[in-house]
């Protein structure tokens, strides 16, 4: 039986990757467990955002960096577009119609394709020059290596938002 690209086995960094970027999207599934698609799109604290619309940042931004790793500067939007920022605002929260298992849905399709990109990529070091915004110094590369760490501490970060957010809602905690 052939081995399929999907099933290719990993060792070393790539593993390493696959295995931060696994735990950090579990604790940030983990805080979502048992929500009604009401309480996923509560704002609990003096913040705005909610568990909700977390998960569906964290869903644009890993497949906005994935594509920046294969596209470059192209895959990203432009840092003074003042529809780019309103959309990236939207990002952060749950929309009528949208529900807490569609974005779970969509989210859990993004991290099976960036895995898939991380094992079949063929050069970590690989990298583009970061589009032209305020955030980014000019002139910086980024490789798919630092990317994906990139990918790894907003999720992990977001994580940390989302159980605070939850155990404002109804006390339950996912890290601790």
């Amino acid at each position: 039986m052939a081995t399929t690209t999907s099933e290719k086995i990993v060792t070393g960094e790539r593993a390493d990757l696959l295995e931060s970027l696994g735990n950090a999207r579990f604790f940030l599934r983990l805080t979502a467990r048992g929500l009604s698609d009401e309480q996923a799109a509560t704002r609990s604290t003096a913040s705005e955002l909610c568990v909700g619309g977390l998960i569906k940042h964290v869903t644009a931004m890993e497949r906005q960096w994935a594509r920046f790793i294969v596209e470059g500067t192209s895959a990203m939007p432009a840092g003074d577009d003042p529809a780019a920022y309103e959309a990236h605002a939207a990002g952060f929260r749950m929309e009528p119609g949208e529900t807490l298992a569609g974005l779970l849905e969509e989210y859990e399709d993004v991290a099976r394709r960036t895995d898939e990109l991380v094992r079949t990529l063929p050069d970590l070091d690989a990298g583009h020059e970061l589009p032209p915004a305020p955030w980014f110094q000019p002139g910086t590369r980024w490789s798919a290596r630092r990317v994906l760490q990139h990918i790894v501490a907003e999720t992990a970060q977001h994580a940390g938002h989302a159980d605070i957010i939850r155990e404002t809602i109804d006390g339950s905690k996912s890290m601790g």
